[in-house]
């Protein structure tokens, strides 16, 4: 029943329900735009020299580093059933695979939860839980609304095994075994050095408010990846996709935030339960920009690697060899793509050859 569990609580998607199911109608569908995640001028911000100069940074003060340190947490991936999404899942889960049963590793089960509201069909080849999208219109077209949506539900329908949750997305590829970064109620977050709650204070304000704490509160943060207790997620989520509604109601929210508002939704919806999360530069590195792989656990190939056969990156420009995930909107990749040219950092090198080893394994390949 989607109005209870069990155990005889208020089903939080009731209570979203009851929360938004005023304002659907209010609501127009906008066509989905597909946008590199910031520009190149800004991208020239991030230095790659202070990334890990201090992989942890303790934001919570009280973070525990007693507890359930070494629990296995339950890998979450949410995606779309578009060919775009399911290749890349597709190479996700074959990599957490690899990894799960390696030392050092804390993964637990893997479930990959559709939010397009129908099975299809890599329901045999990856452990799929169907949730529903959003009313039709309720994301404006900015179909990343879907995912915390997809949480709530997951969260209320499923029986989960793990005390904590890795929350994932499609282009996440494990490269080193991942512990489990949580410290007891602290959850683990990737720092986006794009994410700025204080540059954004008047607007976080909005959602955000004095009496409940001051703007640094705001994790810079989305929600993936994070490592966090269940418990947690079951609390955050909610309200997580209250906020997201709001801010993309928001003309002037949405605006400023753009393609990172879900992200925001998150980091202010974890402030407003009163969670700050242990922030690990070591969780996640972003090709071209970040050059080594290192101790880092997670390669996220969100933008495109373009470069001249001197091995010179021009992002902005598509390079005489590339690797941009955009390419292939409509397919997978073929297997066996060609390697970059010499010069071309050991990171980009490595996630080519980390997706051709995927695709080169991964049965029927070639006739999806």
């Amino acid at each position: 029943m989607i109005g209870r569990k069990s155990t005889g609580r208020v089903s939080p998607i009731l209570l979203v329900l009851l929360a938004l199911g005023f304002s659907f109608a209010t609501y127009n569908l906008l066509s989905i735009v597909i946008h590199n995640k910031a520009s190149y001028s800004a991208l020239l911000l991030a230095d790659e020299s202070e990334l890990l100069k201090e992989p942890v940074i303790w934001r919570a003060e009280n973070a525990s580093r007693a507890g359930n340190l070494n629990s296995k947490f339950h890998v979450a991936l949410t995606a779309t059933d578009a060919p775009y999404s399911q290749w890349q899942s597709r190479i996700m889960y074959y990599w957490y695979k690899k990894v799960q049963g390696m030392p050092g590793s804390d993964m637990g089960n893997f479930t990959r939860v559709l939010h397009s509201g129908n099975a299809d069909n890599l329901m045999d080849e990856i452990p799929t839980v169907v949730v529903d999208p959003l009313p039709e219109g309720l994301d404006q077209g900015y179909i990343v609304l879907n995912r915390p949506w997809a949480f709530v539900q997951w969260l209320e329908k499923a029986t989960i095994e793990e005390e904590y949750i890795l929350m994932a997305e499609p282009d996440h590829i494990f490269v080193n075994p991942l512990p489990n970064l949580a410290h007891g109620n602290s959850p683990a977050g990737f720092p986006f050095f794009y994410i700025k709650p204080a540059e954004n204070a008047r607007i976080i304000r909005k959602f955000y408010p004095k009496e409940k704490g001051p703007v640094t509160d705001v994790d810079p943060i989305g929600n993936s990846p994070v490592i966090i207790k269940k418990s947690l997620l079951e609390e955050i989520a909610p309200t997580w996709v209250n906020i997201s509604l709001r801010m993309k109601d928001d003309v002037e929210t949405d605006k400023a935030f753009g393609w990172v508002l879900e992200m925001y939704a998150y980091a202010v919806a974890s402030a407003l339960h009163g969670v700050q999360h242990v922030l690990r530069k070591d969780f996640m590195l972003q090709p071209p920009w970040d050059l080594e792989v290192g101790k880092r656990f997670i390669i996220h190939y969100t933008y495109g690697c373009d470069y001249n056969l001197k091995g010179e990156l021009t992002y902005g420009k598509v390079g005489k060899w590339r690797f941009d995930k955009r390419s292939y909107l409509s397919g997978p990749p073929p297997r066996n793509l060609s390697l970059p040219p010499p010069g071309v950092p050991e990171s980009v090198v490595r996630l080519v050859k980390m997706v051709n080893e995927a695709t080169a394994n991964i049965p029927g390949w070639d006739i999806d």
